[in-house]
């Protein structure tokens, strides 16, 4: 009995690269507003997370801490641009803009993803015990390459953040060039 070879036409294979090729090119632009998406809730937890963690470590501690802007996890950085990083210290001299100096205990850093961008209308945030009220801000998350609409997370003077697709006035929040 003579062996039959089974396989498959040009006409069939060709066929089946088109479908594979435009269910990609269906998919993938979804895919990376996904992605996109991912990265900027990843940024906005982690802020949430460091404000919330600011604001109980100042209560625990009875003492100011406060979180700014770093580009190398150990240092403040001047300017209102957080893309880098920041870092959150026990502020033992109260300075206003923070600024952590030696022996000021260092409490958490964090690094930015690749294509977030993150700003604030602050140089800082001091969040106090319960004798003060805290710094109050806003910070724009935005993806670099423009996928997915900026959000913000806007902190109260008593240090809760709430995270917002609007401005107060109803617009939709501005990502800086």
């Amino acid at each position: 009995m003579p062996i039959q070879l089974r396989g498959f036409s040009l006409y069939e294979l060709l066929m089946t690269l088109a479908l594979v090729a435009v269910l990609l090119g269906l998919g993938l632009p979804s895919f990376s507003g996904i992605v996109a998406r991912n990265r900027m809730h990843t940024e906005i937890n982690a802020l949430f997370h460091a404000i919330h963690l600011a604001r109980k470590e100042s209560i625990m501690r009875h003492k100011v801490v406060s979180i700014c802007p770093s580009h190398d996890g150990l240092s403040c950085e001047p300017g209102r641009d957080w893309s880098a990083g920041w870092l959150m210290f026990e502020n033992a001299d109260r300075d206003e803009p923070p600024r952590r100096d030696a022996g000021e205990a260092l409490l958490q850093t964090h690094t930015v993803g690749e294509n977030v961008r993150v700003t604030a209308n602050r140089l800082g945030f001091t969040l106090r015990a319960t004798d003060k009220r805290a710094t109050n801000g806003t910070f724009v998350v935005c993806d670099t390459a423009g996928r997915v609409a900026p959000r913000a997370l806007v902190v109260s003077y008593t240090g809760r953040p709430r995270v917002a697709l609007k401005t107060p006035r109803g617009t939709s929040y501005q990502c800086p060039d």
